[in-house]
C-alpha cells in the first residue's frame, strides 16, 4: 500500500506556467489523493524536503501544502515520526473507491476440446533454458527493429524442419513468421487479392479462416468434400484455393495425387494461388507424415503452417512459405501494420528446433497420441456402442463420431449442449458448415488429454446420452 501511495506521490504533475500558485497546486493534488483513497487513513507521507526534491520545488511549497491539510484535518503530525494522513478524515470526505473485480480465472481445457495439443509433455526445463540463454545475453539484432518476416535463425530452422519431414525444399528468405492462422489468412488477403475476388474454400472448414477472408471483402466459393477432400468445381473461376491436403478439417480426409494435381493445374492455367493449410500432418501414426502439395508444386502453392498443435496455443506462431515472388508484396503488407508475432520466443524456439529436441518432442507426441486415439475408441465401444461410432484414423488429434441407432433422433448440438453441462466440449459436426446445416456428428479431440481423462470423459457422456432426457429431434 505504501509503494502505491509512493508511486501516486510520484506522478504528482504541477503546472508552473499557470497563475495558481504552486503550494495550492500542491494542497489540492495531495487532497484529491487523500479523498480518493490513494492515500489512505494512516499512510506516513514523506519528509517535507524529500518530497519537496521528487517534485522539484522548494521546501517552504511543501510544508505550506503539507500545513494547510494539517489545518483542514487531513493530515496529523506525531512527534518525531511525520506527517501521516489523519484515522478520522472530515465527514465531507467521499467515499473510497469501489474496487475493480478480479479477472476471472484461467479455466482448463476440457476433454474433448479439438485440436489441443499434450502441454504438460514439453520438454519444459529444455525450453526454459533456450529462452533464458537467449535473453540472458541477447544478440544484438534482438534489440535492434525487428525483422518484419522473423528472426532469421527461426526462419532457417522451419526451412530445415520442412525438407526434413514434409519434402518441401525452400529458402529460408522464404518463410515468414506470424501470430497464427488469422493473421496470416489475412495476411495473404492483403497483400495478393483486391476486395470482391473470388476464393475457393472447403466446406465444411475452418471458421476462423472463413472470418479473416470476408472480412477482407473477398467473396469465398464453397467448395463440396468428399471422400478425396475438396472437389475441384467444373468451373473454377477464383483468385485463389484454400485446401487442406493433407488432412481435411474436420473430416480428415487425405487428397489423392490425381486430385492434388488437378488443383495445381488449375492454379497454373488460371494464374491463381493454391493455399496449402497443414495444421497438424506431422502427426501421423502409420508410416512417415505424407509429403506436402508444395513439395509437388512449388511455383503456384502457398504452405502455411502452424506451431499451435505442435508445441501450444499459447505459443501464438505460425508460418507461411511463399513463392519467392510473392515475398515482396507480404512484406510491404507487413510494413503497414508492423509483424504481430512476438519476438520473446523466436530464438529460443529457433535453437529448440537446432538442437533435435523438437523433433524429439514430435516423434514422442506422435507415439502418445496414437495410443490417446485407440484408448479412446475403446471406452466408446466399450460404454456407448449404440450411441456413437467412429473408426480408427492413421493421423491427427481427434476422431469424428457418427450418431449410432440410440443417438439417430437427437441432433448433435443439441448432445454437445448437453455435454457442456457435463463439463466436457464437445463440437457438433453440422456446425462446421456455415449456416450449421450439416450432417449429424460429434468431433471428440483426444491429444491434450491423459487416457484417465478420456476413460472418465467417455463415462460422463455416456451417462448424458443414456439417461434419456437429451432432446429428441425435430
Amino acid at each position: 500500500m505504501q509503494t502505491n501511495l509512493d508511486a501516486a506521490l510520484l506522478a504528482i504533475s504541477l503546472d508552473r506556467t499557470t497563475r495558481e500558485p504552486l503550494h495550492i497546486q500542491l494542497t489540492e493534488a495531495l487532497r484529491r489523493l487523500i479523498l480518493s483513497g490513494q492515500a489512505p487513513p494512516g499512510a506516513r507521507l514523506p519528509a517535507s524536503r524529500q518530497l519537496a526534491k521528487d517534485l522539484s520545488v522548494s521546501r517552504q511549497t511543501t510544508l505550506t501544502a503539507l500545513d494547510q491539510l494539517v489545518a483542514e484535518g487531513y493530515l496529523e503530525t506525531r512527534q518525531g515520526a511525520g506527517c501521516f494522513v489523519a484515522k478520522d478524515l472530515p465527514h465531507l470526505a467521499p467515499p473510497g473507491p469501489t474496487p475493480l473485480p478480479r479477472p476471472d480465472p484461467s479455466q482448463p481445457y476440457r476433454p474433448f476440446h479439438p485440436g489441443i495439443p499434450n502441454m504438460t509433455l514439453l520438454p519444459h526445463a529444455t525450453w526454459a533454458r533456450h529462452l533464458d540463454r537467449a535473453w540472458r545475453h541477447p544478440h544484438p539484432d534482438l534489440l535492434a527493429t525487428p525483422n518484419p518476416l522473423g528472426w532469421p535463425a527461426l526462419r532457417a530452422a522451419i526451412a530445415a524442419h520442412l525438407k526434413a519431414w514434409r519434402g518441401i525444399d525452400c529458402d529460408p528468405g522464404q518463410v515468414v513468421i506470424t501470430s497464427g492462422a488469422t493473421e496470416t489468412f489475412e495476411l495473404l488477403a492483403r497483400s495478393l487479392m483486391t476486395r470482391g475476388d473470388r476464393v475457393l474454400v472447403e466446406q465444411p472448414g475452418f471458421a476462423p479462416m472463413r472470418a479473416a477472408l470476408s472480412g477482407a471483402g473477398l467473396s469465398l466459393v464453397p467448395m463440396a468434400v468428399d471422400e478425396g477432400g475438396a472437389v475441384l468445381p467444373e468451373t473454377a473461376a477464383a483468385r485463389a484455393a484454400i485446401i487442406t491436403p493433407s488432412r481435411h478439417y474436420p473430416l480428415g480426409h487425405t487428397m489423392p495425387l490425381p486430385r492434388r494435381l488437378a488443383f495445381l493445374t488449375w492454379a497454373t492455367r488460371n494464374t491463381a494461388w493454391i493455399i496449402e493449410d497443414d495444421y497438424d500432418s506431422e502427426f501421423r501414426y502409420t508410416g512417415t507424415p505424407l509429403p506436402a502439395l508444395m513439395s509437388l508444386g512449388a511455383g503456384q502453392t502457398i504452405y502455411v503452417g502452424s506451431f499451435s498443435k505442435l508445441i501450444s496455443p499459447a505459443l501464438r506462431l505460425a508460418y507461411m512459405v511463399l513463392p519467392p515472388p510473392l515475398v515482396a508484396p507480404v512484406r510491404r503488407a507487413l510494413a503497414q501494420t508492423g509483424p504481430r508475432a512476438s519476438l520473446v520466443p523466436q530464438p529460443a524456439l529457433a535453437e529448440f528446433m537446432d538442437s533435435g529436441a523438437f523433433a524429439t518432442h514430435l516423434r514422442r507426441m506422435r507415439r502418445v497420441y496414437a495410443d490417446r486415439q485407440q484408448v479412446l475408441l475403446s471406452a466408446l465401444s466399450r460404454h456407448l456402442p449404440d450411441h456413437l461410432r467412429a473408426d480408427p484414423d492413421p493421423s491427427g488429434m481427434h476422431l469424428v463420431c457418427r450418431l449410432g441407432p440410440a443417438t439417430s433422433t437427437m441432433r448433435d448440438t443439441d448432445i454437445a449442449a448437453r455435454a457442456t453441462q457435463a463439463g466436457l466440449t464437445l463440437r457438433a459436426l453440422s456446425a462446421y458448415w456455415p449456416k450449421g446445416d450439416g450432417p449429424q456428428g460429434l468431433v471428440l479431440g483426444y491429444a491434450g488429454f491423459s487416457t484417465d481423462q478420456l476413460e472418465d470423459a467417455v463415462q460422463r457422456l455416456a451417462r448424458v446420452l443414456q439417461d434419456g432426457r437429451a432432446p429428441v429431434r425435430t
